[in-house]
């Protein structure tokens, strides 16, 4: 990670869950971090004693592209450019095909696919304008791009995650035929204790009671990713409970 020290990360939903765990991995280790959320006042409060780098919380909204490019040209303006991108932000919600209505399934495709996709482009075209050529972008993606959907109503949450995975390699090569060195990967966590569930399924008080990922583990995933040498092409990660 010493490579990185100084640089700076772009962390999508960043005020919690996930990509809070994210953005103070990444601080206590000497980057500066610009945390992308709808609510960056929660991150104003952050304890950051034991973190060396900067954090710079701003408002974006990723289901907007105008949102999304003031982000980029704030950064661009204070901070020179990204060299990290960690498309954190996300949506569940049950959208089955039958009877969820539209604005259910636009949202989450604005969220989970449209808003990562222009993320990335936003900050892959900043890379190589700016001769960055050890950057890294890491999706958030989850064990919903993988495995057999279990409740019809998750299917278009379920197919978001599938249209991350595939814009991945998407993505990998083109970079490959533009020769260029910049690095993606992709961590696909099983449950997670955080609150993105809990308002879209009603789920009981207890049911954090059985063992979960904490968004910890996923930061250090993160972090394990980075830390590797230039040379190794750390695609995917998939992490589950060990039960």
């Amino acid at each position: 990670m010493e490579r990185y020290a100084g640089r700076v990360a772009m962390v999508t939903g960043a005020s919690s869950g996930i990509g809070a765990a994210v953005a103070r991995a990444l601080l206590q280790r000497g980057v500066t971090v610009v945390g992308v959320d709808l609510r960056p006042d929660r991150m104003k409060g952050w304890q950051l004693k034991d973190c060396t780098g900067q954090l710079h919380p701003l408002y974006g909204d990723v289901s907007d592209e105008e949102s999304i490019l003031s982000v980029f040209k704030w950064i661009t303006d204070n901070l020179g450019g990204v060299d990290i991108l960690v498309n954190s932000a996300g949506l569940f919600r049950n959208s089955g095909l039958i009877s969820a209505p539209l604005s259910e399934w636009k949202l989450i495709l604005d969220v989970n696919v449209l808003g990562l996709s222009i993320c990335t482009r936003e900050a892959v075209q900043d890379m190589l304008r700016r001769g960055v050529d050890d950057g890294f972008i890491i999706n958030l993606c989850s064990l919903a791009g993988h495995i057999p959907m279990s409740d019809s109503r998750n299917s278009m949450y379920f197919a978001s995650k599938v249209a991350v995975k595939t814009l991945l390699e998407g993505i990998r090569k083109d970079l490959i035929a533009r020769k260029s060195n910049i690095r993606v990967g992709q961590i696909s966590p099983g449950f997670v204790k955080t609150e993105i569930y809990n308002a879209a399924t009603g789920l009981p008080d207890n049911f954090w009671d059985s063992h979960f990922l904490e968004p910890d583990d996923i930061a250090r995933a993160v972090i394990f990713m980075l830390s590797q040498h230039p040379r190794v092409q750390s695609n995917e990660q998939l992490t589950a409970y060990n039960v």
